[in-house]
C-alpha cells in the first residue's frame, strides 16, 4: 500500500519523509539521487555491486556494496537505478513483482524540478548540442540551469532549478530506460545510429529507448526531429506534440534550415535570418548540424534571432570533441576522444579533405567497424580519408579485421606510443586524429581520461627539441 500510493505523490518531497529508497549505482548520478532522498527525510540504501565504488559515503546513507543483496529490495518503498545499471537485472523483477516504484534518476529528478525542462538526445552531439542551448538562452537573458548526461545528474540541481526558466537536460537512452512520465516541453532528437549495443539486443531496441523521450508529451509541447537522419526523421508518425524539423539539405517547415549561407527558421508562420552559417565559430557539417537543433529549440523556448546568433558565433564547443591540441610542424593534432560509436567518427572524418592518421580502438560497444569503410576511404577528388590507421585497446583486432584491407594498419600497445607512432608517420598538412569508436573503459577512467592523456602525450612531443621519427619520414 505505501509503495502504491507514492508513486503519484513523488513529486512532493515531503512525502519522502521516512520511507525506505535504495538506489542502485553509486556513480555521479546514483550519489546524487541518495544525497537528494537523504535531504527529504528518506530512508536511504546505496547499492553497488562494485566492491569499493566510492572513496566515502556520507553518513546519512547506508551503504551496501559488493552486490544485490535480495532483502534490501525487499524492505523497500521506492528503488531508485542510476542510468550505467541495466534494468534487467533479475532483482528487479522482485521489485516490479511487489508493484514497487522502479524509477531512473532522470525520472526522480524530472518528477521534483519545477523548471520547465528541454531535454536533448541523439546519438552523437548531445553534449554540445546541450550546452550550445544553455548559451543562447543565457545569452537571451533566462536563467537556466545544464544537467543530465553532460555530466551533472539533474538531482544535483533540483534547488538551483526551482528559480531558473528552464532545466536544458542531456538525456541518454540508459536514462529515459528509467523515465515513466517524464515529459519535457521540448524535446530534440539529434540522430539516431547504432550504439551501445553491448547492452541492447538490437538496433531497434535502441532507438525505442532514444523514442521515450517525447511519449508524455502532450499537443501543448515540441519535439525537434532532424529531417536529415533517416531513423530520427521516420520517428514523426508517432509524436504527439508539435514537430519541427531541423535540416541542412532542404528547407522543411515548421523547422530551422540553410537557405542562401544562412540559418533561417521558419516557426509559427513567421520566417526569420537567424545567422550567417560563417559566423558560426563550430566548425564541420555535424556541427552545423548541432547548430540548426539548438537555434531550434532555443527559438522555440522564447530566445530571439539576434541571441542565437551572438551564441553562435561565441561558442567555441567542448573539451574532447574535435578539438585541436595542438600543430606540430605542420600536422594538427585532434583529441575527439567522446567518438566512442563509429557513427560520431564516420561524421567526424567528413570534415576533412586531407589525409588522416586516425588513432582508434577500446572497449568494443557492438559496432560494427566494417560501417567505417566509406568514411575512411579517399574522397573522389582524391583527398580526404584515412592514410594511417593505428589501433589499440580490447577492440584493435576487430576493427583491423573490418578495415586492415582498405587502409594501412598499425596495432600498438598503449596510447603513447599511438601518439609516437603518428607523429613518425605525420606529413605536413595532415591531420592526426583520436577518434576512437569505443568505450576508453579497457584502459581508461572515462573518455575524458583517454582525451587527457592524448593532449598531454601530443603536448610533450611538441615541447621535445626534435620530432619523433623525423628521420624517418
Amino acid at each position: 500500500m505505501m509503495a502504491a500510493s507514492l508513486s503519484p505523490l513523488s513529486a512532493n518531497p515531503a512525502l519522502w519523509k521516512g520511507r525506505t529508497v535504495v538506489v542502485v549505482g553509486a556513480a555521479r548520478s546514483g550519489l546524487a539521487a541518495a544525497r537528494r532522498l537523504a535531504s527529504y527525510g528518506a530512508r536511504v540504501i546505496l547499492n553497488d555491486s562494485r566492491a569499493h565504488p566510492v572513496d566515502a559515503v556520507p553518513e546519512e546513507i547506508e551503504a551496501v556494496f559488493g552486490g544485490h543483496p535480495e532483502a534490501i529490495f525487499d524492505s523497500a518503498d521506492a528503488v531508485v537505478v542510476s542510468p550505467g545499471v541495466p534494468l534487467s537485472l533479475k532483482v528487479f523483477d522482485r521489485v516490479r513483482a511487489r508493484g514497487v516504484l522502479l524509477m531512473g534518476e532522470l525520472e526522480l529528478a524530472a518528477r521534483l524540478v519545477r523548471a520547465p525542462i528541454l531535454a536533448v538526445t541523439g546519438t552523437n552531439g548531445k553534449s554540445t548540442t546541450t550546452s550550445l542551448v544553455w548559451e543562447i538562452l543565457k545569452e537571451a537573458g533566462m536563467n537556466v540551469v545544464v544537467a543530465g548526461n553532460i555530466g551533472n545528474a539533474l538531482c544535483g540541481e533540483i534547488d538551483r532549478a526551482a528559480g531558473a526558466r528552464f532545466a536544458v537536460v542531456e538525456v541518454s537512452s540508459f536514462q529515459l530506460e528509467g523515465t515513466l512520465t517524464f515529459k519535457p516541453a521540448v524535446a530534440c532528437i539529434l540522430n539516431v545510429t547504432p550504439d551501445h549495443l553491448d547492452r541492447y539486443p538490437d538496433f531497434a531496441s535502441y532507438a525505442e529507448a532514444k523514442a521515450l523521450i517525447f511519449r508524455n508529451q502532450g499537443p501543448e509541447d515540441s519535439t525537434v526531429l532532424n529531417a536529415d537522419d533517416p531513423v530520427a526523421a521516420g520517428l514523426a508518425p508517432r509524436v504527439p506534440g508539435r514537430i519541427v524539423w531541423f535540416s541542412r539539405k532542404e528547407k522543411k517547415e515548421p523547422g530551422v534550415f540553410i537557405e542562401d549561407g544562412w540559418i533561417v527558421a521558419s516557426l509559427g508562420g513567421k520566417v526569420s535570418r537567424v545567422a550567417p552559417t560563417e559566423t558560426i565559430r563550430i566548425r564541420g557539417a555535424h556541427n552545423l548540424e548541432n547548430a540548426l537543433a539548438a537555434s531550434a529549440v532555443s527559438l522555440l523556448a522564447g530566445a530571439e534571432p539576434p541571441a542565437v546568433a551572438r551564441a553562435l558565433a561565441r561558442f567555441a564547443g567542448l573539451p574532447h570533441r574535435m578539438e585541436t591540441v595542438a600543430v606540430r610542424r605542420g600536422v594538427t593534432y585532434i583529441n575527439d576522444s567522446k567518438g566512442t560509436n563509429v557513427g560520431a567518427v564516420a561524421r567526424s572524418l567528413e570534415g576533412f579533405d586531407r589525409p588522416v592518421i586516425l588513432i582508434a580502438g577500446g572497449l568494443d560497444k557492438g559496432g560494427d567497424f566494417a560501417s567505417l569503410r566509406s568514411a575512411l576511404s579517399p574522397r573522389s577528388r582524391g583527398r580526404g580519408g584515412a592514410r594511417l590507421l593505428i589501433l589499440l585497446g580490447k577492440a584493435a583486432s576487430k576493427i583491423k579485421d573490418a578495415l586492415g584491407d582498405l587502409v594501412e594498419t598499425v596495432t600498438v600497445g598503449s596510447l603513447e606510443e599511438a601518439v609516437q607512432t603518428a607523429a613518425a608517420r605525420a606529413h605536413e598538412g595532415e591531420t592526426v586524429l583520436l577518434s576512437p569508436a569505443c568505450a576508453s573503459f579497457d584502459m581508461f577512467r572515462d573518455f575524458e581520461d583517454r582525451g587527457e592523456q592524448f593532449a598531454a602525450l601530443v603536448r610533450a612531443l611538441e615541447d621535445g627539441p626534435t620530432a619523433v621519427g623525423e628521420d624517418a619520414r
